[in-house]
């Protein structure tokens, strides 16, 4: 689908930045929530937000943290987006706007087991959607993908997320026909971001 969006998630060496900085996908993503392997303090996500090119849009990752905390890494700048993979209902997005000073712009992760956690999903009062393939490992990140036929009738933007590689992206986008893919894992070799299999897979989204 011309014009889908691209992510690439879990950004963590100043070498991630460079690589996103020749590459120029829509969006990255910082994991701000601990405990992840791909987990970076806040001292780390202002350094790499300082050097990002500022066309890239900054998303942080969080998964449980308060509302208050999350909040602050709006209000200072360092990211544009949140990601929420966590257990986060409405009344927690709007708390979440509401001490937000623009606001910001949400998505909320689903991890899709069937089709019942899409249907549920549309519930969410979020910018966009997040959908991951669910996981007993790890909210994100794992590799694996879902059955994309799955995706049908959801109203609003949403991200594609789980396994989705330079060869499997013009599958999943002509299945699935997201607003944007996003990658992690399959960016990677011996767990950190490599730069041809980043291009590669930058190369093949863009070629729809």
């Amino acid at each position: 689908m011309a014009g889908t969006k691209i992510k690439i998630c879990g950004l963590r060496r100043i070498q991630d930045i460079e690589y996103a900085n020749m590459l120029m996908p829509d969006y990255i993503g910082f994991i701000l929530a601990e405990g992840f392997m791909r987990s970076i303090t806040a001292e780390d996500a202002e350094e790499f937000a300082g050097k990002l090119d500022s066309r890239i849009k900054r998303v942080g990752v969080f998964a449980g943290q308060p509302e208050e905390t999350v909040a602050e890494y709006v209000n200072s700048g360092i990211i544009q987006y949140v990601q929420l993979h966590g257990g986060e209902d409405n009344a927690y997005i709007c708390r979440l706007r509401q001490l937000t000073k623009k606001g910001c712009n949400i998505i909320k992760a689903i991890r899709v087991k069937d089709a019942e956690d899409i249907e549920e999903a549309s519930l969410y009062k979020s910018d966009y959607l997040l959908l991951d393939a669910y996981s007993g490992v790890q909210a994100g990140g794992n590799g694996i993908t879902f059955d994309w036929t799955l995706v049908k009738n959801i109203d609003k933007p949403f991200f594609l997320a789980g396994g989705i590689s330079a060869g499997n992206a013009r599958k999943a986008v002509e299945i699935a026909k997201p607003y944007a893919v996003d990658a992690s894992s399959s960016m990677e070799t011996d767990g950190f971001k490599d730069f041809n299999k980043m291009k590669q897979f930058v190369d093949a989204v863009r070629s729809l």
